[in-house]
């Protein structure tokens, strides 16, 4: 089986990219919906988040509320606490997924689609690491459309979280592959099906 990292900045595609990969046939796992998992209620990841950040994190229901907790992190300069709370947990669960599909198929590709896979040193759990870049003014777009926001407050929004995260630069010089998602969805597309190939060809030779 052929692990492999997909990381990139914020607002890049990430997503995107990974739903090409998988409609290519690769497995895909989002470390987003992990740690949406480890901070559901009861979950000792959330509770240790309380007792580290207050319980002004949680929502009256009891479940967290993402943008209190973001803007302590990011206004507050509290990136690495939360990253030292929650990384671990996301790691060990992206390890059991990956050790689970390849008891199941040895040549499959296992893509984690992840934020912060450079920044966390996870870099060398991984055979491959792809790259997805954009144009700075890009992300603020895509960012405000996900969002709902306006172009201000997502540029706003995506400097502040941009300052938690290597510049894509060097997160380039880190990959194997770069993926540039500056152009239309078929050229990216075409980057992707061109990678997707020699991952095959990978796993194909790993799994022997």
């Amino acid at each position: 089986m052929l692990r492999v990292g997909l990381t990139g900045g914020v607002a890049c595609g990430k997503s995107t990219v990974a739903k090409m990969f998988a409609d290519l046939g690769a497995t895909i796992v989002d470390a987003d919906l992990i740690a949406h998992e480890l901070y559901r209620p009861g979950h000792e990841v959330l509770q240790e988040l309380v007792r580290h950040f207050g319980p002004e994190i949680l929502k009256p229901t009891g479940e967290l509320d993402r943008a209190k907790l973001a803007t302590l992190v990011f206004d507050g300069g509290r990136v690495e606490e939360l990253n030292k709370i929650v990384h671990p947990a996301v790691i060990r669960q992206q390890d059991q997924w990956m050790r689970s599909l390849g008891e199941k198929d040895p040549y499959a590709v296992a893509i984690v689609e992840a934020a912060l896979i450079l920044e966390a040193g996870v870099k060398d759990r991984f055979d491959r690491i792809i790259v997805v870049t954009c144009k700075p003014a890009q992300k603020v777009t895509r960012f405000a459309q996900r969002t709902g926001i306006s172009e201000d407050a997502a540029r706003a929004d995506v400097e502040r979280r941009a300052k938690a995260q290597m510049p894509d630069e060097e997160k380039a010089r880190c990959a194997d592959f770069v993926i540039d998602n500056s152009g239309s969805i078929e050229q990216t597309r075409h980057q992707v099906q061109q990678i997707y190939s020699e991952l095959k060809a990978l796993a194909k030779r790993l799994g022997f």
